[in-house]
């Protein structure tokens, strides 16, 4: 449990890192972290690579991982759910392209929050669908969602679907229970579907709750909940994560729009997903006290530093900083040119923003204010 670490991933091909391989650039911008895995999962997967067969498994047949899933829900959000409500997805971008697909027609409406990470963004057009943005806003120093703007999309006769972020990413804040309510009720009374991306949903640094969409009673035959170990354990190139439909019917359809495109999650995939819900308690507990520490120092000094503002995120390794008062045309070269790689606020759109992700070594923290202070 060192995560103050700075693994060479030079030879490992990681994206992150190749974006900026042969500058003097630090990445800091893809939704990854730079800590290595809880042992627990490493042996799990040099277990099934000993085992030296890879043929067709079916994920269903994984009563294991399914059962540490329901056992997870259980212990982490009190909420109790059956294993044939779990549908496997290989991430959560094609599943909620996949709840467009299922829950919409030619012509309809999806309403996505905004700013938001970019393939949730782009996924209404990816489906032939309109978006209706609902801002995100800043209330007494914390994010929250638009919720005026957000019953008027709801009440578009055309808007069938709303896909939600939560927590939020880029901006980190976490619904309360006021606020699913709201949700529920928006959506309820315009009968609009919810599907809830709550892939960072394990990694809450403030006493808040993580409150899962389908958990509400009044959301639990309306909703999709996406969740994965991806984010909070990274393990995100295994390209496992879960979908929660507790709606039999809303189930069926969901996995019918995914035969024939959507492919089975992989085997290593199922292992390390078993694992780190099974066996990797301590190892993330302890990265939550590491990534509360780093946040605290980020937020403390991108706050000291001219032209730049960042409030401080209940959730995720993300920290949506606000450059607006910089006056400059391009807040990524501005970053750029001072030596680190955030990623973009355009990309969310957000232009005078960027994220920078603080999942990562101290070291590279202290690195990064440096270079933004010369």
């Amino acid at each position: 449990m060192n995560f103050s670490s700075k693994p060479d991933r030079s030879s490992s091909k990681a994206y992150k890192w190749e974006k900026y391989k042969g500058t003097d650039i630090l990445p800091m911008w893809i939704a990854d972290t730079e800590f290595r895995c809880a042992s627990p999962i490493l042996e799990a997967l040099h277990a099934r690579v000993d085992d030296g067969l890879f043929g067709y498994t079916l994920p269903a047949h994984h009563s294991e991982a399914l059962d540490a899933i329901v056992d997870w829900c259980k212990r982490q959000y009190s909420w109790s759910i059956q294993a044939d409500w779990i549908v496997w997805t290989p991430g959560v971008v094609p599943a909620f392209n996949v709840a467009i697909k299922a829950n919409c027609n030619p012509g309809d409406t999806v309403i996505v929050q905004s700013p938001n990470y970019p393939p949730l963004l782009a996924a209404p057009a990816i489906n032939g669908m309109q978006r209706a943005t609902v801002d995100t806003i800043e209330i007494n120093g914390r994010w929250t969602l638009d919720f005026e703007a957000l019953e008027l999309a709801a009440a578009d006769p055309k808007a069938s679907l709303f896909i939600m972020c939560n927590p939020m990413n880029p901006v980190g804040s976490v619904l309360t229970q006021a606020e699913l309510d709201r949700v529920a009720d928006i959506c309820k009374r315009h009968n609009v579907r919810l599907c809830s991306d709550e892939i960072h949903c394990d990694l809450i640094l403030d006493d808040v709750k993580h409150l899962p969409a389908s958990a509400h009673a009044e959301l639990e035959e309306n909703s999709i909940t996406l969740m994965a170990a991806s984010k909070t354990f990274n393990v995100a190139g295994l390209g496992t994560s879960f979908a929660i439909i507790p709606n039999s019917k809303l189930r069926a359809s969901f996995n019918k729009a995914s035969r024939g495109i959507v492919p089975w999650v992989t085997v290593t995939g199922l292992e390390a997903t078993n694992a780190a819900f099974r066996h990797c308690d301590d190892w993330h507990q302890a990265e939550l006290a590491y990534l509360k520490d780093n946040r605290d120092y980020l937020v403390a000094e991108i706050n000291k530093i001219e032209g730049l503002k960042a409030n401080r995120p209940e959730a995720t390794f993300l920290l949506w900083v606000d450059a607006s008062g910089l006056h400059v045309d391009d807040t990524q070269k501005w970053a750029e040119s001072k030596g680190i790689g955030p990623s973009p606020g355009r990309d969310f759109g957000a232009k005078s923003f960027f994220r920078i992700n603080f999942g990562c070594s101290r070291e590279y923290l202290v690195e990064a204010i440096n270079k933004l202070k010369s």
